[in-house]
């Protein structure tokens, strides 16, 4: 037993240096801020302000949306990775792996090329006579989302990897042997069998989406800002560090609620 807590010793004073110091830094900023004394008058204006209220409110409608799409696209992805033939489970390999090498920036702004007035996929529509103006892809939520989304999609492949591999084929197989078609045999005994991963690539993916910066800065165009850049802003263009820090802390609380309800509601479940 003391031969583990030495061991473990230095990774947990790692953690502290690394997280626990710095968060207790931004703690104690929120409610000094650039006045003497203690004051929670930050707070009271993260909360109270419409523009704090409407920039939360959008962080969480938009990474609960990229949250479902991520997963729903990740299990289709996974299921031909998993269980798909050699070729089609390399091929889909290489899909998932590849993303890892571009960095976030390259991929915001190729979907910047691919989504904008005069991108491609307007430019492709106006030329098949479908539109005749160009649709408003970008520089709104719903660039956005398409950006955060195919980003975190591979995020969430790893835990429905893992847990599709643990499926029984025995299992499967007995379904089938009752006379379950293939599609109720995936609904009703796959799908179950593979909640625990699904809520895992869920709560990776909301925790990730929560700190996004680059990708709503570039696809949002300062039009949906969200709780990262907010902070940003707050920090370095429209200095007050008061209220920056207050809404770090909000937010942390808001991430650290919202995780705790889940587990405790869909914990036993994903058993």
């Amino acid at each position: 037993m003391l031969a583990r807590a030495v061991l473990i010793l230095p990774l947990l004073l790692f953690l502290g240096a690394s997280y626990i110091l710095p968060f207790l830094g931004i703690v104690q900023l929120s409610v000094t801020g650039d006045e003497p004394g203690l004051t929670l008058s930050h707070y009271g204006t993260a909360v109270s302000d419409p523009l704090v209220q409407s920039v939360f409110w959008r962080t969480l409608r938009v990474c609960a949306s990229v949250t479902v799409l991520s997963v729903a696209a990740a299990y289709v992805v996974t299921f031909l990775w998993v269980r798909g033939s050699a070729l089609t489970s390399l091929l889909v390999e290489l899909c998932i792996m590849i993303p890892f090498w571009i960095s976030v920036l390259s991929r915001a702004f190729g979907w910047l090329a691919m989504l904008s007035n005069r991108g491609m996929i307007n430019t492709w529509l106006k030329k098949a006579g479908l539109i005749d103006m160009s649709l408003p892809l970008v520089h709104n939520e719903f660039g956005v989302i398409v950006g955060m989304t195919h980003y975190l999609i591979p995020f969430a492949a790893f835990p429905l990897a893992a847990a599709m591999r643990n499926v029984d084929e025995r299992v499967l197989l007995a379904a089938e042997g009752m006379g379950a078609s293939r599609m109720r045999t995936f609904w009703q005994v796959f799908v179950p069998m593979t909640r625990s991963g699904m809520m895992g690539a869920a709560l990776l993916v909301f925790v990730f989406s929560i700190g996004f910066y680059v990708t709503p800065a570039i696809l949002g165009g300062g039009r949906s800002v969200m709780a990262a850049e907010l902070i940003y802003l707050r920090l370095f263009q429209i200095p007050d560090w008061g209220l920056a820090t207050a809404v770090s802390v909000l937010l942390m609380a808001a991430i650290a609620g919202i995780l705790v309800t889940l587990m405790r509601r869909y914990g036993d479940l994903a058993k």
